[in-house]
């Protein structure tokens, strides 16, 4: 072979071993390209269950701490089942158009009462009330009261005589439901 022969050869053999090299270039870039896409599905897929996971939690934790809520709420009862003057909330009938208003007062809370009486024909107000027992007791102008629990013939009053839910402040002032 002459030397422009061999010359030939080697080029062509060089272009071929350039041609092979840039193939496997290629072919380990493309590999390369498709491990790196593989990693960042992977990465995706897992940032997905991560977060999947984390609502599941979050709602756990909701629906748990709504369960908690509830039973502190019924635990609540048995441990104070309230006060007893809290059936009282509502309106009273006296005779003659008197009437009493009682209202839970949530800004003192339980056990105290907002009063709203027409207690004779000339006097009405809004009084504060406290329950102590089985009574609730306020104070208006004409002195320091004490509402109990009775019924119609305790109030001392003709008309109401024959109620059976009642409330008396005192002999002659009373307001009943029934």
């Amino acid at each position: 072979m002459t030397k422009t022969g061999c010359a030939i050869a080697a080029l062509m053999l060089l272009a071929a071993c350039k041609q092979t090299a840039g193939n496997i270039g290629n072919s380990a870039s493309a590999t390369a390209n498709r491990v790196g896409n593989a990693a960042d599905t992977l990465a995706d897929r897992t940032d997905d269950w991560g977060d999947r996971a984390s609502n599941r939690i979050d709602n756990a934790t909701a629906q748990d701490q709504a369960r908690i809520g509830r039973l502190n709420d019924r635990m609540a009862v048995l441990a104070d089942p309230g006060v007893p003057t809290d059936k009282w909330v509502g309106r009273w009938r006296g005779v003659e158009g008197l009437n009493l208003v009682i209202a839970k007062d949530g800004k003192k809370g339980a056990g105290h009462y907002t009063l709203t009486q027409q207690y004779t024909l000339d006097d009405k107000g809004v009084f504060e009330g406290t329950g102590v027992g089985n009574t609730i007791q306020f104070t208006r102008p004409d002195g320091d009261q004490v509402l109990r629990e009775t019924d119609g013939a305790a109030t001392g009053l003709k008309y109401l005589a024959t109620k059976k839910d009642c409330l008396t402040v005192k002999p002659g002032e009373g307001y009943c439901r029934d």
